[in-house]
């Protein structure tokens, strides 16, 4: 029970317990999200995101996972479209000197009854593990928010913008 009559310092006391069925005047606040905070770049960290997963997907999925996200999220961001052609691009040149390092493979293995192909077979595991530091550089240089432009790579995809 409430009791509001004044005590002997001449103040109410306060109630003993709170009624459940009284509502706040204000509602509450609803959290920030850090998803469509601007940065200093004036991207939000959304776009930082997709612009690292879409590395990162080139890294897991191949062109599959890279084309389906640019393709979905490119007209969103300039940010993710220059990421996505960038790695797009990058794909399709690794793609090419994987298939001439091959052939030039074959052809000098066959030539030199395989001995040759003990010299090349580690230039294509070369060309495997620089492909895999370049794609992991660009994942976290999209995640800072800066743009990165891979080493050796054919611009097939033109910038339409």
């Amino acid at each position: 029970m409430i009791d509001n009559q004044p005590s002997e310092g001449g103040q109410c006391q306060q109630p003993q317990e709170k009624n459940p069925y009284l509502v706040s005047v204000r509602p509450p606040e609803m959290p920030q999200s850090r998803h469509f905070v601007m940065t200093a770049e004036g991207l939000t960290s959304d776009e930082k995101t997709m612009g690292m997963l879409i590395h990162l997907l080139a890294i897991l999925t191949g062109f599959l996972g890279v084309i389906i996200l640019w393709l979905v999220k490119k007209d969103e961001s300039k940010f993710i479209d220059f990421h996505g052609r960038e790695s797009l691009n990058f794909m399709v040149s690794m793609f090419l000197y994987s298939l001439a390092l091959s052939i030039v493979t074959l052809v000098i293995g066959g030539l030199t009854l395989g001995i040759g192909m003990i010299l090349m077979i580690p230039l294509i595991l070369i060309l495997g593990i620089g492909s895999l530091v370049c794609e992991i550089m660009a994942c976290v240089a999209a995640s800072r928010g800066e743009h990165y432009r891979y080493p050796l790579t054919l611009r097939l995809i033109p910038n339409m913008r």
